[in-house]
């Protein structure tokens, strides 16, 4: 099957508990579809570039699936219909990272930028 990786924002004002049964939620969507979630992070709450739907911050979701491509636009139409999820990113890849997302890993652990003169 496919390799998928999502990136999704639901809105500012839910609890970081509701935030993170939304990913629940479009993972047994996902599950009941025939694909599976490989694995998924909650990034916590962080301040976006521009205001979306009046909202200056976003709790951001990131999921890892493996999945037949019927079952991600069925998750990605129940995510458009949501009225808590403002975006919605899907990128098909070759092959899944090892380890944590870049979002994830510590600042120090984050490969040395060059340095500014």
């Amino acid at each position: 099957m496919p390799l998928y990786e999502h990136v999704f924002i639901s809105r500012q004002d839910l609890s970081g508990a509701q935030a993170e049964s939304l990913v629940e939620h479009f993972s047994t969507v996902l599950a009941d579809n025939g694909g599976k979630v490989v694995e998924s992070e909650y990034w916590g709450v962080k301040t976006m570039a521009y205001k979306i739907n009046k909202n200056r911050k976003g709790h951001y979701a990131f999921l890892r699936t493996d999945a037949p491509s019927e079952a991600v636009q069925e998750m990605e139409r129940l995510m458009r219909l949501h009225d808590d999820v403002m975006r919605i990113l899907t990128i098909k890849v070759d092959e899944h990272a090892e380890g944590p997302s870049v979002q994830m890993q510590k600042r120090d652990e984050r490969d040395t930028r060059r340095e500014r003169r």
